[in-house]
C-alpha cells in the first residue's frame, strides 16, 4: 500500500510539471529564443567545444550569429532557402544553424560519413539551394558532380577550412568560385530584423532519418518543433543543469536539442568531437557533467577507481537491458532514467526522475509535455492497458510531415496521430514498455539503417539473385548487421566474390552501415504473400551469427 501511494505521489509530482511547461508561453522562434537568452546571461560561456578549445559567450554567440546571417542574406538566402550543412562538429555548424534561423531559412543536416550516392540523394531529395562543406568532405561533392548526380553550382558552395576561396561577397551576388566560410563569419552585429517575420511553424530543419522504404526521408520539423523539445527537456525533472554534455556529431538530433535546452537554462553545452564509450566517464567527471545521454556501453569498459565521482544529476538512457540498469547506477553513482523520442516527434515519454523503483523495469516512462500517447492496433483503435501494439504520438510540434512524400506521410498517420513503427504496451498506472518493433530496420549504435535501402546496394551486383538485411544483437553497439544473401544461377561463394561484396558495399554505404556478417543461401523462406520471411533467418534461440562471414573478425561462424 505504502509502495502504491509513492508511485501515485511521484506520477502527481510529474503530472504538475508536465502543466507547468505547457502553461508557460514558448518564444517566437528560435532565433528569439537566444536573443533572450544573451540578454540575461550574456557573459556566461554557452558552448565549450572542449577538445578544439573554443568556447563562446551568450553575448559573443548572438553578435556573431547576427553577422552570419546578414552575409547569408548577401548571398541570397532567404526565408524557406533550403541549405545543405555537411561539417563536423566545429562551433561553425550550430552557429549556421543559429543564423538560418534568424531568416527563417531551413538547415538540411548531411551526414559526414555520406558516400556520394547518399549525399547526392539527401541535395536532390531537399531541393538544397546551397552546401555548406568542411574542406575535407569536398571531394564527395565533387565526385557528385563529376558522375552527374547532382547539378548544384560552385559558386553555392560555402567551404569551412582548408584554403576556402578567394571570392567576394557583394551584396545581391554570388562569389564566382565555391565561397570561403571566413567571408560570413567575419562581422559580428548587435542586431538583426530579418526581412520577413519568422514565425515558430515556419520550417526550420529537413531532418533526413533511414526509412524502411529504402533511401532516408526527409522530416519537416518547424521552430516550435525545437522551442518545444528544448523547453521539456530543460524543465521536465524540476532540477538546472548547468553543464551538459554533447557528444554526438550535431547533424543528429541530440546536439541540437541539447544545444535548445542549454539555452533554456542558460547553462554551458560541452561539446565533444565525436562520441567515446571508452572516454565518456572521463569527460562526464573532469567537465563536471550535470546532464547527459549516457551511451549504457559504458558499463562494459574497465571499472575505474573514479567511476563514481560525478556531478550528474540525471543520466538519460535509451533501450538499456533492465537487469543492467541497477548495476549502472550503482557503479557509477548516478540517476539514470529512460526515455523515449524520434526524429518525427521528438521527446515523447519520460521517466520522471523520482521513480526510482522502475529502475530495472525496462519501461520508458510516461507520456511527456506536449504529448499524447496511446498504444493501438493495426486500425488504430486504442488497446487496453496490458496488451501489445503500434505506439502512437500526437502533440503540439511534432513533423509537419515528410518533405516531397505524401505517399509516405499519409501512411505514417492514424489521423494526426504519428505511427512510430514501435510495439508497445502501457501498464495500468501509465507507464510504456517497449516490446518490438514493426519496422524493418537495424539499430547500430543509436544510427537507424533500413534494411531495404542495404538490400538496394546488395541486388544491384550481378551476382546477387536477391538479399535479405537482419539484425544480429551485439553487446557493444546493441545491433549489428547482417546480409542474407542468394547468388545468381552460376555463381559461386568464394573469397573473391566476399570481397567483391564488401568492396562494393563499402563503395556505396556510410561505414556504420556495411554489414559485419555475410551469408550465403539456397534460397529464403516466404510469407504467404511471398515476401521473405526474415524472421526464420534470425535463428530460434541459437547463434545468430552460425553460417556467416565476419568481416572485422575475418572468419566464419
Amino acid at each position: 500500500m505504502e509502495e502504491l501511494a509513492s508511485s501515485q505521489s511521484v506520477l502527481s509530482t510529474a503530472a504538475e510539471r508536465i502543466r507547468a511547461i505547457e502553461a508557460a508561453p514558448l518564444a517566437d522562434n528560435l532565433g528569439a529564443l537566444l536573443e533572450e537568452a544573451a540578454r540575461d546571461a550574456g557573459e556566461r560561456v554557452i558552448w565549450d567545444f572542449f577538445e578544439e578549445g573554443q568556447k563562446e559567450t551568450y553575448a559573443a554567440l548572438n553578435r556573431r550569429v547576427n553577422g552570419i546571417a546578414r552575409n547569408l542574406l548577401r548571398l541570397g538566402i532567404r526565408k524557406a532557402t533550403h541549405v545543405a550543412v555537411m561539417l563536423p562538429n566545429i562551433p561553425a555548424f550550430p552557429a549556421l544553424w543559429l543564423a538560418l534561423a534568424r531568416i527563417g531559412a531551413v538547415m538540411v543536416p548531411v551526414n559526414i560519413a555520406y558516400r556520394e550516392r547518399e549525399l547526392a540523394f539527401v541535395l536532390n531529395d531537399s531541393e538544397a539551394a546551397f552546401l555548406v562543406i568542411d574542406a575535407a568532405l569536398r571531394p564527395v561533392i565533387a565526385a557528385c558532380r563529376d558522375s552527374g548526380q547532382v547539378t548544384l553550382p560552385v559558386t553555392r558552395e560555402i567551404v569551412v577550412g582548408g584554403e576556402g576561396a578567394p571570392g567576394s561577397v557583394a551584396p545581391g551576388s554570388i562569389a564566382p568560385g565555391p565561397i570561403a566560410w571566413s567571408q560570413l563569419d567575419n562581422d559580428p552585429q548587435e542586431s538583426f530584423t530579418p526581412p520577413e517575420a519568422v514565425g515558430l511553424d515556419d520550417l526550420l530543419n529537413i531532418q533526413y532519418t533511414s526509412g524502411t522504404t529504402g533511401f532516408p526521408k526527409g522530416c519537416m520539423l518547424t521552430h516550435r518543433y525545437w522551442v518545444v523539445a528544448g523547453k521539456v527537456n530543460a524543465f521536465r525533472d524540476g532540477k538546472h543543469y548547468a553543464r551538459i554534455l554533447a557528444p554526438t556529431p550535431f547533424f543528429y538530433m541530440d546536439p541540437q536539442w541539447l544545444l535548445v535546452m542549454t539555452i533554456y537554462l542558460r547553462g554551458t553545452l560541452f561539446v565533444a568531437r565525436r562520441q567515446s564509450s571508452s572516454r565518456f566517464m572521463e569527460w562526464v567527471r573532469k567537465l563536471k557533467i550535470e546532464f547527459c545521454l549516457l551511451p549504457w556501453v559504458v558499463h562494459k569498459q574497465p571499472p575505474h577507481e573514479l567511476d563514481a565521482e560525478n556531478a550528474v544529476k540525471r543520466a538519460n538512457v535509451y533501450g538499456i537491458p533492465p537487469e543492467l540498469h541497477g548495476a549502472l547506477e550503482a557503479r557509477f553513482n548516478l540517476v539514470a532514467r529512460e526515455a523515449f523520442g524520434m526524429t518525427e516527434v521528438g521527446p515523447a515519454a519520460f521517466m520522471p526522475i523520482e521513480a526510482a523503483d522502475m529502475v530495472g523495469s525496462g519501461s520508458c516512462g510516461m507520456a511527456g509535455p506536449f504529448r499524447e500517447l496511446r498504444v493501438a492496433d493495426e486500425t488504430g483503435r486504442t488497446l487496453p492497458p496490458g496488451e501489445t501494439g503500434e505506439l502512437l504520438v500526437r502533440g503540439t510540434g511534432i513533423m509537419k510531415g515528410y518533405y516531397r512524400n505524401p505517399e509516405a506521410t499519409a501512411a505514417a498517420f492514424h489521423g494526426d496521430w504519428f505511427r512510430t513503427g514501435d510495439l508497445f504496451r502501457q501498464d495500468e498506472r501509465g507507464y510504456f514498455y517497449i516490446v518490438g518493433r514493426l519496422k524493418d530496420m537495424v539499430r547500430r549504435s543509436g544510427e537507424n539503417i533500413a534494411a531495404r535501402e542495404l538490400e538496394a546496394v546488395l541486388n544491384a551486383l550481378p551476382e546477387v539473385l536477391e538479399s535479405a538485411v537482419i539484425p544480429v544483437p551485439d553487446d557493444l553497439r546493441g545491433e549489428e548487421v547482417r546480409a542474407c544473401i542468394v547468388l545468381k544461377e552460376g555463381s559461386q561463394p568464394s573469397p573473391a566474390l566476399l570481397d567483391g561484396l564488401i568492396t562494393h558495399c563499402q563503395q556505396h554505404l556510410a561505414p556504420f552501415k556495411v554489414p559485419r556478417y555475410f551469408s550465403f543461401h539456397e534460397g529464403f523462406p516466404r510469407t504467404a504473400s511471398m515476401k521473405i520471411a526474415k524472421q526464420p533467418l534470425r535463428g530460434n534461440g541459437g547463434d545468430p551469427r552460425r553460417g556467416s562471414f565476419d568481416r572485422v573478425e575475418k572468419r566464419w561462424h
